[in-house]
Parts: structure tokens; C-alpha cells; sequence
């Protein structure tokens, strides 16, 4: 049952909100004390009426950078307000991020998940949340989440991104417990809402959108704001589906400090100043709720703790430049202990995994990598109730490689399913679960597919980084490509690794044989990092890179490469497909070629591969991915700058030119390195 609205809060916090905008307009900014300022004037009073609603521990927010007075109404101190766009120390990034942009890890919740700084990105992982809370209420059992939403806020614009649509196609058709806030004040910086959605409504456009609530109404009248958001709510909160609420509310200032509104017209300027909602909500109070005392006495009590906070905030340090790298992965803290974020993930509730081995058990004749990867994941559903698994195709059909095949059936349509074909839905979907506490295992059908979903691969692996440690998000991603058997194209076999290597924050392992493909799976997927796994088309089913299960038990740390032929005349890096191919080509030398498979770039294995070119005093890198800044320039660079002096031959990179992949088989091998080219250069390098 919802609670009344406290209507002194709600005016105690509305001032608060203002003076905070106001004092960065009129004296930080031009102090220069803030760089990135984003005012709330108009928003205010609706969000703050909306954050008395949002009461339930398990409420999951994810906001945007107008949405301070949200987040003051849900526990963010004055003196952390204003810190963080003064790039204070402490706060919600210490420094790290735009002063706006902010998250609230609150144990209890409401939780504002990780914000971030691009347009329609916070849908899909509100989305992921509110699939959570079904997830915990009715598959792990936790009555605690009953009765919890996701909420979350975008502007009349963020309604054309992808985000948008791809979330409101998720909450709908899986009846999520979800809303959506769009507080529409007509424009996107200087880009009107006609341009945005046709008639400037999204709210009318939706209406036969099947399966969702939608309110709508003037975000500046209290009475119709409070009460559009508790009908929307309590819809929400009793299991009906998802709803939308759609408020009008004015700009009172440009889109951020540095917007002038030369575009509007005078007379639009002069309407929205008269539609300012704090003095509506004060004639409100003052009409029967509140007496001028009790009025007057929240006004000087909210000034006076403006001015501690920012006396607070002023006084801070600047933050510690020495400590700018870290929290890009887990550290350990002095005494050996694991420095745990705060919320999302398995590590903060303490998860306990099966006992792990870094030794094989074989067991049973050889299999491919596809069965590999689907016996690791198998066991891992079945030790690890938090972990879910899902993308395109993978539930009843057991997915387009067959990788998930039986496990729909076996662990159920809640644990194994379908998703919508949106690339940034089911990466976004996959963060708001991390961010819960679970464990997703997401797959994009193939690695060309990810491309729309970079926005939210970017983000996840920065999100422990710029929140300086107070939330992560370890999801693993299994992402089919590179060249098949007999044909490739540009489509379905590009590879592109190196861009996965190139985000903070991302493992990425390539395995190239079916028993460090197990052990890397698992390792990823007991990992407190975000992971990208590649699994490589030709090498599915490939002969060479079958082995026996090694068991259950198999883990392969990241970082750690695997000598497949030692020797000490030349230093052949790979990794990936080109592992057999350049075994193949230094067992056809007759040489002491000593091969590395890296199994993962990120990280990657320095230290192996620099001890080995200092004995061998000569380095081939070998790879598919493009020649010009492939993987392969970074294992390049590293060694020209650490073992330049050991060097009796320039370091050679062989890679695919830079072309896409040929779909004909004849040009596909024209871009590949091939056995005997790869062969040549061995002997070329050696005999240097």
C-alpha cells in the first residue's frame, strides 16, 4: 500500500533542487568551478513527486543527467550533489565522470543504477532490472522483491533511440514490471519534439501499443503529477504490466550551461517561465496544506542546508591523480582481501562456486568446441541458480550453432530463452541483470551483429571505473564469428577483436581447442570482470581443435598463454583459428619454431611472450583480424619497446589485408594467411 505523499519533502527537497541549479548557473559555472552544468528547473517538481513513489528496497532507476532532484528525493547528499559536477573528490565517481552522470548503490535500495552520459542508453538495462525481479520473486523464490519496479526517465527525445523502442518491445511483450517516466518539455537541445516522434506525442502514438499503461498530464499541477505517478505505480506494482507516464514540464534554462536558447522564440521563453511548477506547488500547499509558517520555515531551513552542503563541498580535495587507473578490474587491497564493488554481480552477496581445477581430467572420447562450450554452460546452469542464459534463437531451437541446444528444455524458458532481435536489447537486458545480482550469459548469433549494441558494450565495461568502485556489471558475452569451413563473407566471419581488447574494462578470450574453451567459459563465467568470449566458426566443429571434456572442474586463467610446439630459433604469436594453422607451419619447417596460442588479448600474456622472443631472439605474429591495427600491432608494439635489443630480425605481422571477408571460397583464402605463406615467413625470419 502506497504511503501519502509528504508534501513537505516534496517542497523542502523542490527548493533544495533549485538553489542547487541555480547556485551552479550563477556562481560555479562563472567561477569556473563547474565545467558541465545540466539544469533541472522545470523537472524538478515532478521528479522529486515521482521519487516519493519509488519507495520499495528492490526499485531499480536508471535516470539521466537532468535527474539530480530524482536522486535527492532518494538519498543523495547536498554536499555529494554538488561535488560531483565540481569534479570533487568522493561522491558518486570521485572525479571520474561528468558531475551529472550518477549512480546511488543504496543497501536497501532504491538503487539508481550506473547513469551514463549518451542519449537512450538507460532504457534497456531498466529493462534487464525489471526482468530481474520477476527472476528473483519467481525462479530463486525471494519474496523480498515482490511488489518491486524498474522505473526509468529519458527525455521527449530519447523516445526515437534505439533504446527507447528496444525496451518498450521487452517490458511489453514479457509483462515486466516496469515504468517509464517521459518528461517532455519540447525539446531536444534546439531540436523540436515534432521532429522527434510524429505529432510531438509519443504518449498518443503509443496508445494502441499493446500491453502498456499509459498516463499523461501537466507535469507543473502537483495534484495531477502525484496522482498520474501513483495510478501508473501502483499498476506497476501489482503485476498488471508495464506502464508509461508522459508529463509536459518546461526548460526554465538552456540545455546545459553553455545553451543560450537563442532558438526559441520570445514569447515561448516568456510562457515557460510562467509555467514554472515551484510556484504552482507552493500556491498548492499554501491553498490548504501547509500555513505561510510552515512554508516559510521549509524555505530558510532548505537554504541553510544549501549552504552546508556547499561549504562541505567546496572544502573537499581535489581526487588523487596517483589513483586514476585504478578500479578498471578487481584489485586486491592491502592485505590481500578483494576490494568488492558495492552492488551488481555475485561477488557482493558472497557466492560460493564449485571447486575449480587448473588441470584437465579428461573424460570420454574427443568432441568439438560447440559441445564443449554447451556441456560448460550446462553444468554451470546447473551449479549456479543466478545464471541465465539467452539472445536470438537460443531457446527451443538450442540456438543457430547449436551451442544451447537441450538446455531450454532442461532448465526452463525463464533460465534459457528467446530474446527480441535487438543487439542492444539483449546486452542492455544483460546489464540491468548484472546490476541486480545475476549472472547473464548473453549470445550475439554472430560477431558483425554486435556492432548495434556498442553503446552498451562500451558503457558496461566502464561502469566500475567511473563509479570509482561502486558498481560492476560481469556479464559474459559469447560471440560467434571469423571465417567458416567453406565460404566466409562480410558479414557472418568478421572478426574484430581488437575492438573488445581496445574498451576499458573488457576480458576477451579466443580459444582455439575444445578444452581451453571450456576452461575459459567457465573462468569468464565465475569472473567478477565483463567478458567477451569468441567462438570461433571454423574451429565449432572443427577436427583439430576437438579434445576430451576436461571436466567440471577445468579453469584456464586469463592471461595465461600455452606453448603448442616449443622451440627457440623463432617466436610465433597467435591465437584463435590461426593456432593449427601456424602448427602446421612450423612442424612443416622442420624448425624449432616456438608457438604460443595467447587464448585470451585481454589481458594478455606479456610475460610469455617476451621471455620466449628473448630466447628465440625473432617474433611472427599471426592473426585474422585486418593488418592495420589489429591485435597484432599491440603484441608488436610491446615487443619492439621490451625486447628490442634481443631482436636479430624485424618482428612480421601476417593478418588478413585490409579487406572485409570474401564470401567466395577462392578470395576468402586469398586473404587468409595460409599454411605454406605462413611457413615461408618462418623460415624468411629465421634465416634473416
Amino acid at each position: 500500500m502506497m504511503q501519502p505523499t509528504d508534501w513537505k519533502r516534496v517542497y523542502r527537497l523542490a527548493l533544495i533542487s533549485r538553489a542547487l541549479d541555480e547556485t551552479e548557473e550563477t556562481r560555479l559555472v562563472p567561477e569556473k568551478k563547474v565545467a558541465y552544468q545540466f539544469t533541472a528547473r522545470g523537472h524538478d517538481v515532478a521528479q522529486i513527486i515521482l521519487g516519493q513513489h519509488l519507495t520499495h528496497p528492490h526499485d531499480g532507476v536508471s535516470a539521466y543527467y537532468r535527474s539530480r532532484p530524482l536522486l535527492l528525493t532518494l538519498g543523495l547528499d547536498i554536499a555529494d550533489a554538488f561535488a560531483g559536477p565540481m569534479g570533487k573528490s568522493g561522491g558518486f565517481s570521485d572525479g571520474r565522470d561528468i558531475g551529472v552522470v550518477c549512480n546511488f548503490p543504496a543497501v536497501p535500495g532504491p538503487v539508481v543504477i550506473p547513469m551514463s552520459g549518451d542519449v537512450g542508453s538507460q532504457y534497456t538495462p531498466c529493462a534487464g532490472w525489471a526482468q530481474s525481479i520477476t527472476y528473483h520473486r519467481d525462479v530463486l523464490q525471494d519474496a523480498t522483491w515482490r511488489g518491486a519496479i524498474g522505473c526509468v526517465l529519458g527525455g521527449e527525445a530519447s523516445v526515437a533511440t534505439n533504446g527507447f523502442w528496444s525496451s518498450l518491445t521487452i517490458a511489453t511483450t514479457l509483462q515486466l514490471p516496469m515504468l517509464f517516466y517521459v518528461e517532455d518539455n519540447g525539446y531536444g537541445i534546439s531540436v523540436p519534439s515534432l521532429l522527434q516522434t510524429p505529432g510531438a506525442n509519443i504518449a498518443d502514438n503509443l496508445a494502441s501499443f499493446k500491453g502498456l499503461r499509459i498516463n499523461q498530464g501537466d507535469g507543473t499541477n502537483p495534484a495531477e503529477t502525484d496522482r498520474l505517478f501513483a495510478e501508473a505505480i501502483g499498476f506497476v506494482r501489482a503485476g498488471s504490466g508495464p506502464a508509461l507516464v508522459r508529463l509536459t514540464v518546461p526548460r526554465l534554462s538552456g540545455h546545459s550551461g553553455q545553451d543560450t536558447q537563442a532558438y526559441k522564440p520570445a514569447d515561448l521563453l516568456d510562457r515557460e517561465r510562467s509555467n514554472d511548477p515551484l510556484p504552482k506547488l507552493r500556491a498548492f500547499l499554501a491553498a490548504g496544506i501547509l500555513t505561510e509558517v510552515d512554508l516559510q520555515e521549509i524555505e530558510a531551513a532548505a537554504r541553510a542546508a544549501v549552504d552546508t552542503g556547499l561549504t562541505a563541498a567546496l572544502a573537499r580535495p581535489e581526487p588523487d591523480p596517483a589513483g586514476i587507473r585504478r578500479h578498471r578490474f578487481t584489485e586486491r587491497r592491502p592485505d590481500g582481501s578483494l576490494d568488492i564493488q558495492t552492488r551488481g554481480g555475485l561477488a557482493p552477496s558472497k557466492h560460493v562456486f564449485p571447486k575449480e581445477s587448473l588441470t584437465p581430467a579428461p573424460e570420454g572420447p574427443r568432441i568439438n568446441l560447440l559441445t564443449a562450450v554447451r556441456k560448460a554452460l550446462e553444468y554451470e546452469l546447473e551449479t549456479n541458480p543466478k545464471m541465465l542464459l539467452f539472445g536470438e534463437d537460443v531457446g527451443p531451437k538450442g540456438g543457430v550453432h547449436a551451442a544451447t541446444l537441450g538446455l531450454h528444455e532442461r532448465f526452463g524458458g525463464q533460465r534459457v530463452f528467446d530474446t527480441s532481435l535487438s543487439e542492444e536489447g539483449i546486452i542492455g537486458r544483460a546489464v540491468g541483470m548484472a546490476l541486480s545480482g545475476l549472472l547473464p550469459v548473453a549470445e550475439i548469433q554472430f560477431r558483425k551483429y554486435a556492432d548495434p549494441a556498442t553503446e552498451q558494450l562500451n558503457n558496461c565495461g566502464t561502469i566500475r571505473w567511473r563509479t570509482n568502485n561502486r558498481w560492476a556489471a560481469p556479464i559474459v558475452v559469447r560471440m560467434p564469428g571469423g571465417y567458416a569451413p567453406k565460404c566466409g563473407d562480410p558479414w557472418h566471419s568478421v572478426c574484430g577483436e581488437v575492438l573488445w581488447a581496445h574498451q576499458v574494462g573488457w576480458q576477451v578470450a579466443v580459444p582455439s581447442n575444445a578444452e581451453d574453451a571450456v576452461g575459459l567459459i567457465r573462468t569468464a563465467m565465475r569472473s567478477n570482470e565483463p567478458t567477451i568470449f569468441f567462438e570461433h566458426r571454423a574451429l565449432l566443429d572443427g577436427t583439430w581443435s576437438r579434445r576430451p571434456y576436461p571436466g567440471n572442474e577445468f579453469v584456464v586463467p586469463f592471461g595465461q598463454a600455452r606453448t603448442i610446439v616449443e622451440g627457440d630459433k623463432l617466436t610465433c604469436v597467435t591465437w584463435g583459428a590461426m593456432v593449427e594453422r601456424c602448427e602446421a607451419a612450423a612442424r612443416k619447417t622442420g624448425a624449432a619454431v616456438h608457438v604460443l596460442d595467447l587464448r585470451t588479448i585481454a589481458p594478455w600474456d606479456q610475460a610469455a611472450v617476451l621471455a620466449s622472443v628473448k630466447k628465440t631472439r625473432r617474433c611472427l605474429i599471426v592473426h585474422e583480424d585486418t593488418l592495420t591495427a589489429g591485435f597484432g600491432a599491440e603484441v608488436s608494439a610491446t615487443v619492439a619497446q621490451e625486447a628490442f635489443l634481443s631482436l636479430d630480425a624485424p618482428i612480421r605481422r601476417m593478418a588478413v589485408p585490409d579487406v572485409p571477408t570474401p564470401y567466395n571460397v577462392n578470395l576468402m583464402n586469398a586473404v587468409l594467411p595460409q599454411v605454406d605463406e605462413i611457413a615461408a615467413s618462418m623460415v624468411e625470419l629465421i634465416e634473416f
